[in-house]
């Protein structure tokens, strides 16, 4: 069992009519490791999760979770496993220590024992000093805290976070990341879904990245970085229509791809010292004016533009 990926999963396909969600991914994640699945909204990432967490039964594939098949054994699953969902899963009504002790007897727990694992939940998420307040009167952050919880109230082997910092302030955000690898330095494995690029960087051993519901790349920042080569991000605003320079900056060499996202032009290219004044000049023949640019080293957000020709935002 220790030798066991955690996470192994084997070409999972699913469909919704003529939507196919999840089109052969594969992937496999070691215990202990935080693996980050990366992309855009309605990439496939929650129809992932899903399928991994037997919500859903996939079309074709399987998938193993500390070696329990997601096809035949749904309850060895779900004993290894804790979710946190993207909706908070909550009573608001009830206090943080009572969502806790209801969601422990679900699991089985009981007695001193449900009391002694709720009070180290509470620890965990930092919630021990307002355990005793409504959840209603909650932050959404301190509510997804709370989410977080009730997952590891039966000491699961695994986790799945899917997107836990999505609308909350940047201290919350703060704490649940820390938190992540607090749950890593204790010995679990956590699959972690996000469109944050910052998030999935720091966080991850290793990242695969969707799109399209499909594994379009795998593997540690540094192996993902690489697949850009020596490629240098340019993002630049013009005083004009960014579509009427397009044309002309793709033309000019050294450019590698470029792309318009929210007014502002996006180009990979081979060197920006050599290119930035060709850059200048093709602006100067159309009669527009550069405004701002801004050069950014190699990250995952290179890497999207370089495998999908759009940025991760789109």
């Amino acid at each position: 069992m220790e030798n066991l990926p955690a996470i192994e999963v084997l070409s999972l396909h699913k469909a919704f009519g003529e939507n196919r969600a999840v089109q052969g991914v594969s992937f496999e994640v070691g215990q202990g490791e935080i693996f980050s699945l990366l992309g855009p909204n309605g990439a496939g990432k929650t129809t992932t999760i899903s399928m991994l967490s037997c919500l859903l039964r996939p079309d074709d594939g399987d998938a193993r979770i500390m070696g329990h098949s997601i096809r035949s054994d749904g309850n060895g699953v779900k004993s290894a496993l804790g979710v946190v969902p993207q909706d908070i899963a909550l009573y608001e009504d009830l206090t943080a220590r009572e969502n806790l002790s209801f969601w422990g007897k679900m699991y089985g727990l009981r007695g001193s024992a449900l009391k002694k694992r709720v009070d180290e939940v509470l620890d965990i998420i930092g919630l021990r000093e307002r355990a005793n307040e409504r959840v209603g009167k909650y932050s959404g952050g301190m509510k997804r805290r709370v989410n977080i919880g009730v997952a590891l109230l039966h000491k699961p082997k695994v986790i799945y976070m899917d997107e836990p910092t999505v609308g909350i302030d940047p201290q919350s955000r703060r704490n649940i990341l820390d938190s992540v690898v607090a749950l890593k330095d204790q010995g679990m494995t956590v699959l972690y879904t996000t469109h944050y690029m910052e998030e999935a960087q720091e966080l991850s051993d290793q990242i695969g990245i969707m799109d399209h519901g499909q594994m379009i790349a795998n593997g540690t920042h540094d192996e993902l970085v690489k697949l850009v080569g020596g490629q240098t991000r340019i993002d630049l605003t013009v005083n004009a229509e960014p579509q009427r320079i397009l044309g002309a900056w793709q033309s000019v060499e050294g450019v590698e791809q470029a792309s318009v996202e929210d007014e502002k032009i996006s180009l990979l290219v081979a060197d920006s010292n050599l290119v930035l004044p060709h850059l200048f000049e093709a602006a100067t023949r159309q009669s527009m004016r550069i405004t701002s640019v801004d050069i950014r080293e190699p990250n995952l957000e290179a890497v999207f533009l370089h495998l999908t020709g759009r940025a991760l935002r789109d």
